[in-house]
């Protein structure tokens, strides 16, 4: 007879988009199962809940966090409440995955890694585009020399949001902005391929009526090497990354959530990945999320804490340059 292999439970708060595409993705995952889902009205837990074939309803967030089944929680509030959700969580003994970006300031980063270490759970930021099978092929070309020396990393993601300044996105309270809400993604681009800070920082930034920046032109100088990133909510940006090398250049199409990935010497494509998957792509993160606890590991090797820390640095830094 075989073993019965132990499952993670999890409980989900909030019930935005992007919970549906991270509820629905729990399909192509074998070791973790979705037991709990809080929201603030019980109406939409529960719809939510049926959906998904979710067991447990709680119309409060902390209702969830005190249920002692629950092994792990996903939060994907508001910007501005994850570091209260995530302290609550962690010092209720549960392992937590928290939507990007993981706080508002490097200073609410430090206290979330010091309580991570103090109440000795698990905590990672829900940075999934960097599990994508196709990133991952990136990674691994580059370290095998195939493009050379980076020179250059170029990232943008944009979409255009209609200007309401009651608008999550938009508002100043809720961290609103397109800078964490969008432009965190260029920036943990830049990281995953330089893994160093850089010397100089320009920005070129437009604001909304109500101060916050909707539109941002990003350079990051690192003496012999640059990043070029871009983030608004004035437009649709191409959203692709390209990673180019003294011999050659890598293209990632929709980076944030690639599915794909090519290599170029000159104009001439040299080697193509495709990863075929069946979800949206969040159940990568959530299968590593899942193996780390099975192995009781408190802390991601892909996703470390220290990286969540180096993207609110950088982000702190364009915020006084804009």
């Amino acid at each position: 007879m075989g073993t019965i292999m132990k499952k993670i439970k999890w409980g989900i708060i909030s019930t935005g988009r992007i919970t549906h595409q991270f509820a629905s993705d729990f399909q192509f995952t074998k070791n973790g199962e979705l037991a709990a889902v809080a929201s603030r009205k019980i109406g939409t837990a529960q719809k939510f809940a049926e959906q998904y074939n979710i067991p447990k309803t709680y119309s409060s967030y902390n209702e969830l966090i005190e249920d002692t089944e629950i092994d792990a929680v996903y939060i994907a509030t508001p910007h501005n409440y994850h570091y209260q959700n995530t302290i609550d969580s962690l010092n209720n003994g549960k392992a937590v995955l928290c939507e990007k970006p993981l706080t508002l300031n490097p200073e609410e980063c430090k206290g979330l890694i010091e309580k991570s270490k103090e109440t000795n759970t698990y905590l990672m930021e829900a940075m999934w585009t960097y599990f994508l099978p196709a990133l991952q092929k990136a990674l691994q070309w580059v370290n095998e020399g195939r493009i050379g020396k980076i020179l250059h990393v170029k990232a943008d993601f944009g979409y255009p949001q209609k200007y309401d300044a009651k608008k999550r996105e938009y508002d100043a309270k809720l961290g609103g902005g397109c800078l964490l809400e969008m432009g965190i993604y260029p920036i943990a681009i830049a990281w995953f391929f330089m893994q160093k800070d850089p010397a100089e920082i320009k920005v070129l930034t437009r604001k909304a009526p109500n101060g916050v920046e909707d539109d941002l032109n990003i350079l990051f100088n690192y003496d012999d090497s640059v990043a070029t990133l871009g983030t608004s909510f004035r437009c649709k940006l191409r959203n692709w990354a390209y990673i180019i090398g003294e011999q050659g250049y890598i293209a990632i199409p929709d980076f944030w959530r690639t599915r794909k990935c090519y290599l170029y010497e000159l104009d001439e494509i040299k080697d193509y990945f495709e990863d075929r998957r069946k979800g949206f792509g969040f159940e990568f993160e959530t299968e590593a999320v899942n193996n780390d606890l099975l192995n009781n590991k408190k802390e991601n090797d892909v996703m470390p804490l220290n990286f969540s820390l180096k993207f609110q640095e950088h982000m702190k830094r364009i915020k006084q340059l804009s």
